[in-house]
């Protein structure tokens, strides 16, 4: 007599057969991670402070009736009123619009110097890994070389050399932030090519670069998507470092980090200038890196049991 409280019975073919209630679906890895990073109630409300102070920053200039450029001498060096909530500057421009200008060009500056950083980091490192022997022990000392130099003087000379550009400072920045990445992904890349599926596709005739790009790289986004966030806040505290040297971003045009220079000039008689965008670039810099450690955590594959 067959007992019905067994999930396999018997069908007319005697092949097992599972019961519907005891089908689960299945589950990815980013699932997963999402499901493990909703649990993390640190990391999801600085998501949300972050989401709001970049929609902050890139939609409140069209809301403010008030140009970030346009001086009012007579209004200089307010503090905080109905008119100006965070205060005007010692030229009288409106302190509030210019930190939502200043958050966009900081913003920007970590995220393209992240991109750059990125494409070659991931492509460097992959290529490494990858090829091994020799080829790989050249590639890395190249980068033991270049931890050796004084990141912020090579970029200090690249501004010197090319030009004080804005977009020249993104791709700067970007150019020496990319040593940690390849190492991650070399990393990752030397554990993977031995796997079934690289022989496969070995064996199956891609070409190298197909490869990388289409069986490698996908497989170690996950600590390079950790490392991006992380690299965000790096990188604007090296423009911010920059622009307070005077070799960042360039006046009229305003910073996060220009704005912190600024105020620090006048901190003691116009306190409002420092504390503001201080704020800002110390907030921002916290839920970036919150969020890295969340990504981090639910990423992990040992967490997956917890």
């Amino acid at each position: 007599m067959t007992d019905h409280s067994e999930t396999a019975v018997l069908g007319k073919d005697s092949a097992p057969v599972i019961a519907e209630e005891e089908l689960v679906e299945g589950s990815s890895l980013w699932k997963d991670a999402w499901a493990r990073l909703r649990k993390n109630k640190v990391a999801v409300g600085s998501l949300v402070v972050f989401v709001l102070i970049c929609l902050f920053c890139v939609l409140g200039p069209f809301l403010s009736p008030y140009d970030s450029n346009a001086q009012d001498l007579f209004s200089g060096a307010e503090g905080p009123s109905a008119d100006h909530w965070f205060g005007t500057d010692t030229l009288g421009r409106d302190l509030m619009v210019r930190v939502m200008v200043g958050g966009r060009i900081s913003l920007m500056v970590g995220l393209v110097a992240t991109v750059v950083a990125l494409a070659i980091g991931v492509i460097y490192g992959a290529t490494a890994g990858y090829i091994g022997g020799k080829v790989d022990a050249s590639m890395m000392r190249f980068v033991d070389l270049l931890y050796a130099l004084p990141f912020t003087i090579f970029v200090i000379l690249l501004m010197v050399a090319f030009g004080r550009s804005m977009w020249l400072m993104f791709v700067a920045i970007g150019c020496v932030e990319w040593l940690s990445m390849a190492r991650i992904v070399r990393s990752g890349v030397l554990s993977l090519k031995k796997q079934e599926f690289v022989e496969a596709a070995v064996s199956l005739g891609y070409s190298h670069s197909r490869i990388i790009l289409r069986h490698l790289i996908p497989n170690v986004l996950g600590p390079v998507i950790v490392i991006a966030t992380l690299t965000v806040p790096a990188v604007m505290l090296l423009e911010a470092f920059l622009s307070f040297l005077g070799l960042g971003v360039q006046p009229p045009n305003a910073s996060w980090g220009v704005l912190i220079n600024e105020g620090q000039a006048n901190m003691e008689i116009y306190p409002w200038l420092l504390l503001f965008p201080a704020a800002f670039f110390a907030v921002t810099l916290f839920c970036l890196n919150f969020i890295g450690d969340g990504l981090r955590d639910a990423l992990d594959p040992k967490s997956a049991k917890d």
